[in-house]
């Protein structure tokens, strides 16, 4: 049995596209955790060496070869902080955060150059313009997503990520052109849907559809480097996400569990980037979210 669960685990974890999304989108609920099956791995293993089983330690091969070709180059330590040309923060700060204040004082703390904040809402988004104006003097903020940039903006507009279903103003979504040292680049700032586990599945048929919108305003995008900051409420490995992931370059060092911030499981904050590379990703202190901030090194091409 142990062995046979080692071989099951090594086929979810090579074959989860297999897996179908009907019904409950299965699939994607399986790749929400994905990473979480190298737990399994690691009782199998446990077991294995109470029994002195070799069958059961052959058969561990499987899975760990292939979580380690699927995950284990996140793990890998990231290089020299100057081989990097920006230092971004995405946050949902989330509309009920007790200490906005203190909450863009810490972002701030990190320096980075550009900061997106998702469910900003009166009266605290007056709290983060104020906090965050003396070293971010240029900032946009459409609907409940903000970006502060340590860069001049321009062309700031709305973007349409809002789902049929969706009645009333909902405005989650927002493109900036950043004016840097190194040449314009295209910022994108999104809040997709949120997603929830059921015992019926996962129910993220409204998160899909936005995925999809903003795919294709990546896609008609015409500036060439891109970078897309956002709670996407889901992982780079929910197929999901695909409209975005599938043009889009996603980090390659770090996990950066992100949310719950109590005890996180899965990244669904993202930082991706177009004609440049996120080099790695990792999670900054609690604040009064229930999501962690997660700061992105990018260089450019």
């Amino acid at each position: 049995m142990p062995a046979a669960c080692a071989v099951l685990t090594a086929g979810l974890l090579a074959f989860h596209r297999a897996v179908p999304n009907s019904p409950g989108r299965l699939g994607s609920l399986l790749e929400v955790f994905l990473p979480w099956l190298g737990l399994p791995v690691v009782v199998l293993f446990g077991v294995a060496l109470l029994r002195r089983s070799a069958a059961v330690l052959v058969a561990l091969l499987l899975p760990t070869a292939a979580w380690t070709y699927l995950f284990g180059g996140l793990l890998l330590p990231g290089g020299k902080p100057g081989a990097y040309d920006l230092l971004v923060v995405q946050h949902n700060v989330s509309d009920e955060n007790p200490d906005p204040a203190g909450t863009a004082l810490a972002l701030a703390d990190v320096e980075p150059d550009l900061i997106a904040l998702q469910e900003l809402v009166p009266p605290a988004l007056q709290v983060y313009e104020k906090t965050l104006a003396p070293a971010y003097p240029y900032h946009a903020v459409r609907g409940t997503v903000g970006l502060w940039s340590k860069h001049p903006l321009t062309g700031v507009r709305l973007l349409d990520v809002k789902p049929q279903g969706v009645a009333g103003p909902w405005s989650r979504g927002l493109r900036a052109l950043v004016h840097t040292p190194r040449g314009e680049i295209a910022a994108y700032v999104a809040h997709l849907p949120s997603v929830r586990v059921r015992a019926s599945g996962l129910a993220s048929s409204w998160r899909d559809e936005s995925a999809g919108l903003l795919g294709k305003a990546l896609a008609a995008e015409k500036v060439r480097t891109v970078i897309l900051l956002g709670d996407l409420n889901g992982t780079v490995d929910d197929r999901g996400l695909a409209p975005l992931t599938s043009r889009m370059n996603v980090a390659e060092r770090g996990f950066a569990f992100s949310f719950p911030a109590a005890f996180p499981l899965a990244r669904i904050d993202q930082v991706m980037a177009r004609s440049a590379t996120v080099a790695d990703v990792r999670t900054l202190p609690a604040t009064g979210s229930d999501h962690l901030p997660v700061a992105g090194r990018i260089a450019l091409h």
